[in-house]
């Protein structure tokens, strides 16, 4: 196995929405707000649903390494339920390996509502369900060990049974990686996401408002000083201005794509993130490997949904 995913089994319910939506419902655009089951049904009631896929973040990444000839496997929780099997079919249709076995659980498979506005940016909300009670029983031991590496999602961090787990994962792992997901997790764990980040990780993926609410920085060059000292393989992704690897003095940067017919940014960063530990598992430069990601996330981003089929 190339690369072993362990993250959040989300089912993701797309819908399109004005602005209007988002301030009556008090989201904030671009954001991850975790819900229950009662307010996820509330919102999605007053909506058209699009589409309905398998997703969650790592998920969605690990995919897109398989779908790029890599061996890619996936461990997430999901319930025995009609939203569990259609989650599992969707990975195996992807020659994903999946190191689960479901059960009956108390909670229902988890979803994720991502509403799309007219500027093609995603608002999520998340009922996370049975996804954000793993824990360390459901880690497969020899499905790590014989993964080169294996990738996080912040979202999947949680005081309790998910740190047990994901430390865990850590401890077994040759190599590791792991996206810091989104500003609003950061802000949650900034201090244990920061411990993750100097001590543990091999790589972290970032983007510009992640990273820099993790140092507190005051400008994006307090950013790159952090990177350099860091002395580990820091990848920061910056929308229009492209991305940027950091190890040690050694920095790349790739320019981001022009002229797209921007649809939907929900996979950008997943996408990206697969691009790019495709390219550095099977031995590409750094600059290489941010041009399979630019180009990943550049084709996801012109359809909706954070999958490329």
């Amino acid at each position: 196995m190339k690369i072993l995913g362990i993250g959040n089994a989300i089912v993701d319910v797309i819908c399109k929405v004005d602005e209007s939506f988002l301030l009556s419902n008090k989201l904030t655009k671009s954001t991850m707000k975790l819900v229950d089951e009662v307010e996820f049904k509330k919102l999605l009631s007053n909506l058209k649903i699009e589409q309905t896929v398998s997703g969650g973040s790592v998920a969605n990444s690990i995919v897109g390494i398989s779908q790029l000839g890599s061996k890619a496997g996936f461990i997430g929780k999901v319930n025995d339920d009609e939203l569990g099997a259609k989650y599992e079919e969707g990975l195996k249709k992807e020659n994903v390996e999946y190191f689960y076995s479901k059960k009956k659980e108390a909670s229902p498979t988890g979803t994720c509502l991502i509403l799309i506005t007219p500027d093609s940016e995603r608002t999520m909300c998340t009922f996370l369900g049975v996804a954000g009670k793993i824990n360390t029983d459901d880690i497969n031991d020899l499905a790590i060990k014989e993964s080169e590496l294996i990738f996080l999602e912040g979202y999947l961090w949680d005081e309790g049974e998910p740190k047990s787990a994901f430390n865990k994962a850590l401890e077994l792992s040759k190599k590791s990686a792991m996206s810091l997901s989104d500003k609003f997790c950061v802000d949650r764990h900034k201090k244990n996401f920061f411990d993750l980040v100097k001590n543990k990780l091999d790589i972290t993926f970032a983007n510009e408002q992640e990273i820099m609410s993790l140092i507190d920085a005051k400008s994006f060059s307090d950013v790159v000083e952090f990177g350099k000292k860091l002395n580990k393989l820091l990848i920061i992704t910056r929308g229009e201005k492209g991305s940027m690897s950091i190890s040690g003095e050694e920095i790349f940067e790739c320019q981001s794509k022009k002229n797209l017919k921007v649809i939907d940014l929900t996979g950008a960063g997943d996408l990206f993130a697969a691009g790019f530990l495709h390219g550095f598992i099977n031995k590409m430069s750094e600059k290489e490997s941010l041009e399979t990601g630019t180009e990943m996330a550049s084709k996801v981003i012109q359809k909706i949904g954070a999958r490329l089929s």
